[in-house]
């Protein structure tokens, strides 16, 4: 697994797609930290976080799109399903590998972080590392959407349009309240599925485990069916 997460990591840089991510992310995520808290001379950089929410939406398909679909497009797919490897390896190591990519990402905020600590009086540790717990288990669900997603079909291009349509779902799940008018609806469906409704709790300062036990049970729900999807292709 290791190895297939190394192949991966390194496999972005091997094309201009790894370089591009990080510049469009560190380019937003400076323009929300200056706007959020040097322009407006405030420490508190939850609104960093919060802006980056949309950011991951627009980006984490680049990082996925690839993942399997690629395989599959070069036929190298068969390669994994003759592996002596299992097919969980596999998944976690390609899944991993994104997600480091992801994290090299978010350590800007670590700088933004020391930064606030030494130009402001005040600074919430509490608040940014609730926010970037956040962040962390939000990238660990959005990745594992698009890997499964990426797992469905042999054309990357057709992997980042169907994500991109999955996370403008999310990104609209909310806006059903608007359309749907049932109390039960919004309180027993749209509260606890709305992953915009759980992350943007974060960046209001407030801290439920509940909401990073989401994240991380729709990171492994769909892992397991990536999995599934392959060990079905598999046997055909």
């Amino acid at each position: 697994m290791t190895a297939i997460m190394k192949r991966e990591f390194k496999a972005y840089f091997a094309s201009p797609l790894g370089f591009a991510f990080l510049a469009i992310f560190y380019f937003f995520a400076g323009m929300f930290f200056y706007l959020s808290c040097l322009a407006s001379n405030s420490p508190d950089i939850s609104g960093v976080f919060g802006n980056l929410f949309v950011v991951c939406l627009l980006l984490i398909p680049m990082l996925t799109m690839r993942l399997i679909s690629d395989d599959k497009k070069q036929k190298t797919d068969q390669l994994l399903f003759t592996s002596p490897t299992s097919l969980t390896k596999i998944v976690l190591g390609k899944f991993f590998g994104a997600y480091i990519m992801f994290l090299s990402a978010i350590a800007i905020t670590a700088l933004y972080a020391v930064i606030i600590m030494f130009a402001y009086a005040e600074f919430s540790f509490v608040a940014y590392f609730g926010n970037l717990t956040a962040m962390l288990t939000l990238g660990l669900a959005l990745i594992a959407i698009g890997t499964f997603i990426s797992s469905l079909t042999d054309s990357p291009v057709v992997a980042v349009i169907v994500t991109y349509a999955s996370f403008l779902l999310i990104l609209l799940f909310e806006m059903l309240t608007e359309v749907i008018k049932f109390e039960w609806f919004y309180n027993y469906i749209i509260v606890p599925l709305s992953i915009n409704s759980r992350y943007s709790k974060f960046s209001q300062g407030i801290f439920e485990l509940s909401n990073i036990v989401f994240f991380i049970s729709v990171a492994v729900i769909f892992l397991f069916l990536t999995i599934r999807s392959l060990e079905s292709k598999r046997w055909n």
